[in-house]
């Protein structure tokens, strides 16, 4: 019995020793061939692997994109006057909403709408522009206010694309903020 357990440790360890010097550019066999040569494909190149015959596919239908909340109201004028009466503002007023919201204003609002928000800003001094409407001669809430800033409208275009969310709650407050300021 010993002799058969040494001879079939000499046999492995010859085994094992054996296929040291077997040729390591040859594989015998492939378990996953695609796993040693994939195919790469440019993002919007034709590939054969999907139905419409592209690389770049489009969200599922239904889909939401994580950490984007969908905004339901149309850019229409039903839309806005929607906005104008049924949307609210999820955001807490306080101090860091209303200086970050002050912030995004003289950003991207203060050389149209001016600083005290009433129409006088630098563009509409130097006739770049005409016609910006005064916050006070507007019959506007803070869901009409962030619907323009959603879509845009008139002369004014969307800034959806360089605010996030937050950031145009943010600034719809401190719009509302100026605008009290003017009633005043």
């Amino acid at each position: 019995m010993k002799n058969i357990l040494k001879i079939t440790i000499a046999l492995a360890f010859l085994f094992t020793l054996s296929s040291c010097w077997l040729d390591k550019t040859k594989r015998n066999y492939q378990y996953m061939p695609d796993m040693y040569k994939p195919v790469g494909y440019e993002t919007f190149s034709v590939n054969p692997n999907y139905a419409n015959g592209m690389t770049s596919q489009l969200p599922v239908e239904g889909t939401i994109a994580r950490g984007k909340v969908p905004y339901d109201y149309p850019n229409t004028t039903e839309g806005y006057n929607d906005a104008l009466v049924n949307l609210k503002n999820p955001l807490e007023v306080n101090e860091e909403n209303l200086a970050n919201g002050k912030a995004m204003f003289t950003i991207y609002c203060i050389s149209c709408h001016g600083s005290a928000g009433a129409g006088d800003g630098e563009l509409v001094k130097r006739d770049k522009f005409v016609g910006i409407p005064n916050y006070k001669d507007r019959p506007i809430t803070e869901g009409s206010i962030y619907h323009v800033i959603f879509y845009g409208r008139n002369l004014m275009g969307s800034h959806s694309g360089q605010l996030t969310e937050k950031e145009r709650w943010q600034v719809t407050m401190y719009v509302q903020q100026l605008r009290n300021e003017l009633l005043k």
